[in-house]
């Protein structure tokens, strides 16, 4: 046994002797991490990370960023731009957001039968409505006289019942196709229809056919 221990190392040798002493013992001791300290670091390390990390796409919507399904066009924004003149060569119909208005074109909600010139009127056809719409109108200002492959075309401005209105005409051979047409549409808040209707314009073309004595068929006469 002594030829043994001989040749262990001190250590072993006193461990074999008394492994209940000699062995060290670690010691282990917890980091003093008190809450007065620890949380304060925690939140600065946070909010560090807070401001250096990329913020998700989704997080905070663009101010440019517009839906493709939202629409920007509205009744009151359509009247702000109404079309006048021909279109393919006849005249438009009334546009359906705006009820002061009246035309010849069958598409139109509004609808009134085109005039039939005498015989006798329709070399002088133009010269003679210019003559009955200056006659019967108030300030009026003619916009524009031209001769097209579809006849002879006449637009002009007149007094309306909230600003200006106008009057188109197209004239082909003793035919006469029209609208009349307010210029301002008016809405009433909160609705989004129009206030107004076609009484007043189809007046108005009562005035300016009877004094040109030219005929104009309606749906009475057809009864």
């Amino acid at each position: 046994m002594s030829l043994i221990y001989s040749f262990l190392p001190p250590l072993a040798y006193s461990c074999s002797q008394n492994h209940t002493n000699t062995i060290p013992k670690l010691k282990s001791e917890k980091p003093n991490l008190t809450p007065k300290k620890f949380l304060p670091n925690l939140l600065s390390l946070a909010i560090a990370v807070t401001l250096t990390s990329p913020l998700p796409s989704h997080a905070i919507p663009s101010l440019n960023s517009q839906s493709p399904s939202t629409s920007l066009t509205t009744p009151f924004s359509q009247s702000k731009s109404l079309l006048i003149g021909l279109e393919n060569g006849k005249i438009r119909p009334c546009p359906s957001i705006n009820p002061g208005c009246i035309s010849t074109n069958p598409k139109s909600s509004s609808f009134d039968f085109p005039w039939t010139i005498p015989e006798n009127s329709i070399d002088k056809a133009i010269e003679k409505l210019r003559e009955a719409i200056l006659e019967t109108q108030k300030n009026v200002k003619f916009q524009l006289v031209e001769d097209t492959p579809n006849g002879q075309y006449l637009q002009a401005e007149v007094d309306g019942g909230f600003e200006r209105d106008v009057l188109e005409f197209l004239v082909k051979g003793d035919v006469v196709t029209y609208r009349c047409m307010a210029t301002k549409v008016t809405y009433v808040y909160p609705f989004t229809t129009a206030f107004g209707d076609s009484k007043g314009q189809e007046a108005r073309l009562k005035q300016i056919n009877y004094q040109l004595g030219w005929y104009a068929p309606s749906f009475d006469s057809m009864e």
